[in-house]
């Protein structure tokens, strides 16, 4: 028997045996090693997605870990082989699909939320969604991979081009991993968040941030852009005040990139699109050219994944570390050790 995390009601998880699988025709097994935890993972444990989320539900989608077993007509893969997950099964089919936009299916199943995820130490997947890891990436590291993956379709959606004044609204995770794809495709970048440890992390990282509560944003970037606006801003602090901020930053022509999920309608200052003609783009999720890019950005450090980990728990305190999330402090990501090894240690 193996171990899982299970959401099993609202703001309840527990750690459960689980009887891994065969993987059948076209699946792998893997076993885990990290397994990060984000946003929607939050949600799902604070209930607010339980019309969509069956409980028990195994939980995790930015993973990285090693094929343990391959199942029949599967080729290209063998034990050991080094991996992370793109979470997304589509059902090739619907009017999504087949317009070439998969990774938004209309039925999707995105594996983690939709179906078991990886917080567990067996998981069988399709093959199809395994992404190859190069040895020299840590997987710990590696467990990053899924989020640098959003930032860079993201990024990719914006159309952001080198020069380009970029504003980043929101410096969690996603928000920092965005300013920094940004910054690599050539972009100057300014990132917009209230708490001071994530603004010393930016700021760490080279990136100039911003404190909304203490300055005006946008006389900031009107004097840093010799008043033209920013190109693109970023909306990645899911409040309303973000929204505000991402609209009134942007110059003639802006692209604005919804990133966060807004839970409920924003009022958005619809003259300024007007008046300014901007445009406003949906990311979603990412496809395989972006995991692929990801793991490159992640292996030279273009990324550095190491210092965006907080704290590594192992699987059995799992729970504690959802709470320690939501109380939030000086917490940017944690993983969860999934290995044996690991299940015997403390935080």
């Amino acid at each position: 028997m193996t171990l899982a995390v299970r959401y099993t009601a609202a703001r309840t998880l527990d750690t459960a045996p689980a009887a891994p699988s065969d993987p059948g025709p076209g699946e792998v097994e893997l076993a885990p090693a990290f397994v990060g935890i984000c946003g929607t993972d939050l949600h799902i444990f604070h209930g607010v997605m339980d019309a969509r989320v069956a409980a028990p539900a195994v939980l995790g989608h930015e993973m990285s870990g090693r094929v343990v077993r391959v199942g029949p007509e599967v080729e290209g893969w063998q034990p050991g082989d080094a991996v992370t997950v793109m979470p997304l099964r589509w059902d090739a089919s619907c009017p999504a699909c087949r317009a070439g936009h998969q990774h938004i299916c209309q039925h999707l199943d995105f594996i983690g939320i939709d179906s078991p995820g990886a917080m567990q130490q067996r998981w069988t997947v399709p093959a199809s969604t395994l992404i190859r890891l190069p040895d020299s990436l840590p997987l710990d590291r590696a467990a990053l991979v899924e989020p640098t993956a959003v930032a860079v379709h993201d990024v990719g959606r914006a159309a952001v081009c080198a020069g380009e004044k970029v504003v980043v609204v929101g410096g969690g995770p996603v928000g920092i991993l965005i300013a920094l794809v940004s910054r690599a495709a050539g972009a100057e970048v300014r990132v917009v968040e209230l708490s001071a440890h994530r603004r010393l992390l930016a700021e760490e990282w080279g990136l100039t941030a911003w404190n909304p509560a203490d300055v005006d944003v946008p006389e900031l970037v009107r004097q840093w852009t010799g008043d033209a606006g920013a190109d693109v801003a970023f909306e990645v602090s899911g409040a309303a005040g973000g929204v505000t901020t991402a609209v009134d930053v942007l110059g003639v022509r802006g692209r604005l990139c919804l990133v966060a999920i807004h839970p409920h309608p924003r009022e958005v200052n619809l003259h300024r699109f007007f008046w300014r003609e901007l445009t406003l783009v949906g990311a979603r999720l990412y496809d395989r050219s972006d995991f692929e890019k990801a793991v490159a950005l992640v292996d030279d450090g273009t990324v550095p994944a190491d210092r965006l980990i907080s704290k590594v728990v192992p699987l059995t305190q799992a729970p504690a570390a959802f709470e320690a999330l939501e109380s939030g402090g000086d917490v940017m990501k944690i993983l969860v050790d999934c290995t044996d090894d690991a299940q015997g240690a403390t935080v």
